[in-house]
């Protein structure tokens, strides 16, 4: 995998300034930078800055190098836009940090549905509508707009709409994989509750109506072979694979931090194992690094549902 690009010794560190009209998403914004991996500060007094960034070589912060994303907007003590625009100017010409200010702009009638949704009272309206406070709190932050390297404007943003820009705009290309889980388990004792996608391999013929089979699992040999002699077993096999290498791109790109694939079949101990055995292989070839759960291999019980199901 690449170096990050924040990691020690690989480059100045990387500071976001986050800020914009109340109610545009800030805090959303905040949190999706703190799961791509970056040190996140909300409410911050942006005349402190400086002093924020005055680490000496060789500490744990600059050690660390993780990028630090810092919000703040017209509620923070201190707030000055003209002071900010000078604070950054004067921070740019250090060759120890860069320095990015993202600005969140939202439409009027929108910031006033949010308000009315919410309930809140916008800081600067005081007793009066809520588009009174908006108004002036445009009015004051427009040099800040002006100023900042990156606008988005969420408008017409769901939370998922603007997680996603966070991420195309500021996520690490070289960020890890989700947590991939592939586990196999037993209808008999329910479905897994967190599984994000279950395959039901009752359709396969029952190595349990064998009785040379019926005691070993779906790590033995004989058992797979067995599987694999089933008509239906090669053309799903590929189709469940191909389904899982479209999908599981998809879920990085949405940042998705684990993934739970999950086989049944009646007892957890045949079909679903070898095919969790089976789908965990192709995809450690693809590059993947799936972690393999057999939930109910050694429960000894489901023997005796076995004959009243598939």
């Amino acid at each position: 995998m690449a170096q990050d690009s924040s990691s020690p010794g690989s480059g100045p560190q990387r500071i976001l300034l986050v800020t914009g009209l109340l109610g545009a998403g800030k805090t959303t914004a905040l949190r999706t930078l703190e799961d791509l991996g970056w040190e996140a500060i909300d409410n911050f007094p942006i005349r402190l800055l400086d002093r924020l960034l005055e680490t000496e070589p060789g500490s744990a912060r600059m050690e660390s190098g993780a990028p630090m994303a810092i919000g703040f907007d017209t509620r923070t003590r201190g707030f000055d836009p003209a002071r900010t625009i000078q604070l950054v100017k004067k921070l740019s010409q250090r060759k120890d940090i860069e320095v990015t200010t993202l600005f969140l702009d939202c439409g009027g009638a929108e910031l006033e549905r949010r308000y009315n949704e919410t309930r809140r009272r916008h800081p600067m309206s005081e007793d009066k509508p809520a588009s009174t406070g908006i108004m002036a709190e445009r009015e004051l932050l427009e040099p800040l707009r002006r100023w900042a390297d990156v606008v988005i404007s969420t408008t017409s943003f769901t939370s998922n709409d603007l997680q996603q820009a966070i991420r195309d705009q500021f996520g690490d290309v070289t960020a890890s994989a989700p947590t991939l889980t592939i586990s196999s388990f037993g209808f008999s004792r329910g479905t897994p509750p967190l599984a994000d996608l279950v395959f039901d391999m009752r359709f396969l013929a029952n190595p349990h109506w064998v009785d040379e089979l019926r005691p070993q699992t779906g790590q033995d040999p004989a058992v797979g072979d067995f599987i694999r002699q089933d008509p239906a077993f090669a053309e799903a096999f590929q189709r469940i694979r191909d389904l899982l290498l479209l999908l599981l791109p998809r879920y990085r790109q949405q940042g998705k931090a684990y993934v739970h694939v999950a086989f049944g079949c009646t007892g957890g101990k045949h079909r679903s194992v070898f095919m969790a055995e089976q789908i965990a292989s192709a995809l450690r070839a693809e590059g993947f690094s799936p972690t393999l759960l057999h939930r109910n291999l050694a429960s000894r019980a489901a023997d005796l549902l076995e004959g009243r199901k598939a």
